[in-house]
């Protein structure tokens, strides 16, 4: 067991099992007591490495992530403390890991209920290496100003209130957390402020006991007197009476030993810690405060009294000259974390995504406003889906199947076509799924499948405008534009293309009007008449439907059906129809083992 001063305001930490809030709260202690470097040097995550940015005050700094003790400890050689959050299955194992390390000379195990046949196996490694364990089931100690082990003290406000970023002269150990708390508040009401606190557990077999810890406060030169806070349950206490009593220690000692109404039961009762339990009169409260009280301890009558006593030895030392009263300095102020400070009202931001086709912040994702388990019993389809997250609100079911038709219509168009090209031969490169479908996906544009919205475009300015067939037609060609939708390289008007003939007739049975499809058709009627490959084609027919359906529904206004042709929406039904078929020709050519892609050379022109 060290003798001395466990931490400075230099020490760092190795924080096992990364948890935000504590590392978080061990890096506003450091800047509020000013100091130039984090206390936490490493985080271990087994399992896991890079980094985990943290604040540290205004500043964001990233804290290397390791996946092993071994190599914490090999690249943070300086980093001495190991902070343990483990749970108290492999508490024990980490726990022995890290003190089996050569630079690792204190390990504060956090973790309630870890086995206590694993505890005396950690406190005899230790104590035979020279080593400390605090814990198990603490919450750990704090040096004021210098140095914190994960949530010990508590809050930002606590430790302000308490004075804890800067040192005092009373050095405090307790068994339970808690209660640290509440004589941190009262030890800085009546004296100058902790010089040192610590938490050693309740467990029956801490890692250090209380007189370890009086032993070495009496040894640090800044703590001019101690505070004890025991509890009744084991035999612990009396290690401190046994060095009281043996003249190890020559500083003033105040002490109380909770649970005195134990004896108001009449029944043997189990406090909160699993070492709180009565086993006979000497592991009393009653017995232990009267040892204390007469090895020299000073011992209060009552809980209550205990902070009169503690202001009135902290006087007498004051009176003695042997303590110099601080002069108080105000700490700096730890920035609000702008989630905390929006919840409060006291900033607002900006956001950065605006989002109106889905919510994922209830109990359940909702599309449109529409929750998913509502979607699910409704039976809806992914024609309603589409409706719900591309036109935000629920459409008629004869819209919806059309989508679902156009879907199935546009799903693959066989393996020449430019996009199942392009994916055949990424995927027999060996490149995985997505790089197969995006490669295919990357060919849609004007010349292949880009062709939807173009021909919604078109048929509507020149339907809108009054224009003839002849007229739209000729005056496209004197612009030298292709008129979009019309025209195959396989379809004539004596085969036409039987996709194109099944839309129709879907459209003519249920659509409420049909007249811009009715329109296409006519200009498909003048184009045959100049060749006979001036076919009305599947983009032509599903622009000009598509068109009918936004205005025949009469669910959208004009200028919402402009913007809709305009964004892209068609072509988004193509490419989202075409995914289907180009996933397929990935697992296809997966499926079938196929070599590397090389094109013939018999199919290449080469020329000068």
């Amino acid at each position: 067991m060290a003798t001395g001063q466990l931490f400075s305001r230099t020490t760092q930490a190795l924080f096992y099992n990364y948890k935000q809030l504590p590392i978080q709260r061990m890096l506003d202690f450091d800047f509020l007591c000013g100091r130039e470097t984090p206390s936490v040097a490493g985080i271990i995550n087994p399992g896991a490495e890079g980094f985990q940015k943290l604040f540290f005050g205004q500043e964001e700094i990233a804290i290397p992530v390791h996946s092993t003790i071994e190599a914490a400890c090999t690249a943070h050689p300086t980093a001495d403390v190991f902070i343990n959050f483990a749970s108290f299955r492999s508490a024990a194992a980490s726990s022995m890991a890290a003190l089996k390390q050569p630079t690792i000379r204190v390990v504060a195990i956090i973790a309630e209920g870890v086995p206590v046949s694993d505890t005396k196996q950690l406190i005899a490694y230790a104590r035979s290496n020279n080593k400390v364990v605090i814990g198990p089931a603490t919450v750990g100690g704090i040096q004021a100003g210098a140095f914190r082990i994960g949530d010990a003290a508590g809050t930002i406000d606590n430790i302000v209130q308490c004075k804890l970023y800067r040192p005092g002269s009373v050095g405090f150990v307790s068994k339970s957390g808690g209660m640290s708390n509440e004589m941190y508040n009262t030890i800085a009401r009546v004296t100058d402020g902790i010089y040192e606190g610590i938490a050693i557990g309740g467990d029956v077999f801490p890692g250090s006991t209380l007189s370890d810890h009086i032993l070495r406060f009496n040894n640090i030169p800044q703590v001019k007197m101690m505070v004890v806070l025991g509890e009744l349950g084991g035999r612990d206490e009396y290690s401190l009476v046994e060095a009281l009593k043996q003249g190890k220690v020559n500083k003033p000692v105040v002490a109380w030993v909770s649970g005195t109404c134990a004896r108001l039961f009449k029944s043997e009762v189990q406090f909160g810690h699993a070492g709180a339990k009565s086993g006979g009169e000497t592991e009393s409260a009653q017995g232990k405060n009267q040892a204390l009280r007469d090895a020299g301890a000073i011992v209060p009558t009552s809980y209550e009294a205990f902070e009169a006593v503690i202001k009135e030895t902290f006087d007498k030392l004051v009176e003695q000259g042997k303590i110099t009263p601080l002069k108080e300095v105000m700490p700096p102020q730890i920035p609000e974390d702008l989630n905390s400070a929006i919840k409060s009202g006291k900033v607002r931001a900006p956001t950065h995504i605006i989002s109106t086709i889905s919510d994922d912040r209830g109990e359940e994702p909702c599309y449109a406003g529409v929750p998913m388990s509502s979607i699910v019993e409704r039976g809806y389809g992914v024609g309603d889906v589409i409706s719900l997250l591309w036109f935000k609100r629920s459409l008629p079911r004869y819209f919806t199947h059309f989508i679902e038709i156009c879907i199935m219509l546009c799903a693959d168009h066989g393996p020449c076509v430019s996009g199942a090209h392009n994916t055949i031969v990424t995927a027999r490169a060996g490149k995985d799924l997505v790089s197969s479908l995006v490669s295919g996906l990357l060919t849609i544009g004007p010349r292949f499948g880009g062709a939807i919205d173009d021909a919604a475009r078109y048929f509507k300015d020149a339907y809108d405008r009054g224009l003839t067939p002849y007229e739209f037609v000729e005056g496209m060609k004197k612009k030298g534009i292709r008129v979009p939708g019309i025209g195959h390289r396989i379809k004539r008007g004596d085969n036409r293309d039987k996709r194109v003939e099944l839309l129709q007739r879907f459209a003519r049975t249920h659509f409420p009007s049909v007249k811009y499809m009715e329109y296409a058709v006519q200009v498909e009627t003048y184009t045959l008449s100049k060749a006979n490959n001036l076919v009305l084609n599947v983009d032509g027919a599903i622009g000009s439907l598509f068109l009918d359906l936004l205005a025949g529904s009469g669910m959208f206004s004009k200028q919402e059906i402009d913007e809709i042709v305009g964004i892209g929406y068609l072509n988004g039904l193509f490419v989202l129809a075409r995914s289907i078929g180009l996933i397929g020709h990935t697992f296809d050519q997966k499926r079938l083992k196929q070599p590397l892609y090389r094109h013939p050379w018999e199919d290449v022109l080469y020329t000068k």
